[in-house]
């Protein structure tokens, strides 16, 4: 899929909108210049100019796209089928995670979606169970990210 880039353009300054209007409400910090709204206030003008430097530069091409152009794989099957499973994944783990746990549900995801490309079947638990586990321990321990424990809670190390 291919986006004109005035198109992008136009989103990323909607977006630079944004996140100038949310740093407004951000409060200043008494006795300092630099509050917390000065980065990302600093990386927004940068994000209004570059996209408003895509606008014009997308205007003053001679060679005129559509908005959005759709790639080869949107009439594959294989890919559609690729593509729906991904985004179910994406929304069964959005919706069950608290529930069932980072753990349970990683694991079904990955088994899913290695089932879906075809990995051989006496790999697919024991890889999706080692990532699963892999992916927890260094996101949990190391990074210290609160993983939804779900209906393991009990077991919780």
């Amino acid at each position: 899929m291919k986006f004109n880039d005035a198109l992008s353009g136009f989103l990323l300054l909607l977006l630079a909108l944004a996140v100038l209007f949310n740093i407004s409400s951000f409060p200043t910090i008494p006795g300092q210049n630099i509050g917390p709204a000065a980065f990302p206030g600093l990386l927004a003008w940068l994000l209004l100019l570059c996209s408003v430097l895509l606008i014009v530069c997308s205007f003053r091409t001679s060679v005129r796209s559509p908005l959005i152009e759709l790639g080869a794989w949107i009439r594959s099957p294989h890919h559609l089928r690729n593509f729906a499973i991904t985004t179910g994944c994406l929304l069964f783990y959005i919706l069950a995670s608290d529930f069932l746990g980072f753990l349970i549900c990683a694991f079904a995801i990955l088994c899913t979606m290695f089932w879906a490309l075809q990995v051989r079947s006496r790999l697919i638990v024991p890889i999706a169970l080692m990532v699963t586990l892999l992916i927890h321990t260094i996101f949990y321990k190391g990074l210290r990210v609160p993983l939804p424990w779900g209906i393991l809670l009990p077991l919780q190390w």
